[in-house]
């Protein structure tokens, strides 16, 4: 059976799709009340409305059914991570991440603090371009699954792959998580610039530059070129930094415009912005893009000056 940990939009998106295959899947809530709630009106009203649950999908709330899981997908927000598995050490099946960012702490992605966490276990990736909402309702979409152990992602790739969800795989765990991660940064920077009314030609360069500055931290890291100009780097750059579903996206529209933002709704750009900024400072690498994005989200420069300060920049080659 498969497991999936979190009952977020996105997490209830994948169990949707595997369970339309009818295989038998596990959807875990952290709250006892929302799993009564899906379980008996066969819907997520808080995060998924519209998408009704397949017969094969079952909720609980009771963790202990985790266990018998094979694999594992948890669906949570990565800065919660560490707390959501910190009592499940011991599980012996594969855990597949399906989260972005950097954690505060301690700068690690989602397969680092897995690996973390459990060191002699196998982890994998789960990332790309893709909306729950999309997912659900069976749009087609192509995600990445990154793991280093190629027997075991073969046979994640073959088992978590359905109709409409098709699985690309990877070894290249590295370049798939920092291309997910600081992806929402630059989505957040062009949130920013369409907000602020600088127009799409502003967006385009921001993107280009911004998709640089992801190259060249993933060089810094060990990550394979063609893993950051694929699904989970450039692909999933296209599709945050030019839609309204993107929450990183939104964020930065309020910024560049000038308004609040809902702070009960999950950002994970911003936190890994600043992750990433305490990285560049320890490593010397030049990230004026998310330098940037993280003085906007101190509110320690304005949109205007940080233009000002990319375009007056030292001219070079591209």
């Amino acid at each position: 059976m498969i497991g999936v940990m979190g009952a977020g939009a996105f997490g209830t998106a994948l169990a949707i799709a595997l369970a339309k295959t009818g295989n038998p899947v596990t959807l875990w809530c952290r709250s006892a009340q929302q799993a009564k709630e899906m379980a008996d009106l066969r819907v997520n009203t808080a995060y998924l409305p519209g998408a009704p649950l397949p017969e094969s999908l079952d909720v609980t709330s009771d963790a202990g059914v985790l266990v018998t899981c094979d694999p594992l997908l948890v669906a949570v927000p990565l800065q919660q991570l560490r707390t959501a598995l910190a009592d499940m050490k011991k599980l012996s099946m594969p855990l597949v991440a399906c989260c972005k960012g950097l954690e505060l702490s301690t700068g690690l992605g989602a397969t680092g603090i897995l690996s973390d966490i459990r060191p002699d276990g196998v982890n994998a990736l789960l990332t790309g371009p893709s909306f729950a909402a999309d997912i659900a309702i069976g749009r087609p979409t192509a995600l990445t699954l990154a793991c280093t152990d190629s027997d075991v992602g073969a046979a994640l790739q073959h088992r978590l792959t359905t109709p409409t969800l098709r699985l690309y795989r990877t070894t290249d765990t590295i370049g798939a998580e920092l291309g997910g991660a600081l992806k929402n940064v630059i989505a957040i920077a062009c949130g920013a610039v369409i907000g602020a009314g600088l127009g799409d030609s502003a967006r385009a360069a921001t993107m280009t530059r911004g998709f640089a500055e992801m190259q060249r931290i993933g060089a810094i890291f060990g990550a394979d070129t063609d893993t950051l100009a694929g699904l989970s780097g450039l692909g999933d750059l296209a599709l945050t930094c030019t839609s309204d579903l993107s929450r990183n996206y939104r964020l930065g529209l309020s910024l560049g415009r000038g308004k609040p933002f809902d702070p009960t709704i999950t950002v994970e750009g911003a936190a890994t912005a600043r992750a990433m900024m305490d990285i560049a400072r320890q490593r010397h690498i030049d990230v004026p893009i998310t330098q940037i994005v993280t003085r906007l989200l101190d509110g320690s420069t304005t949109v205007a000056d940080a233009i000002e300060t990319l375009m007056t920049r030292p001219l070079k080659e591209e």
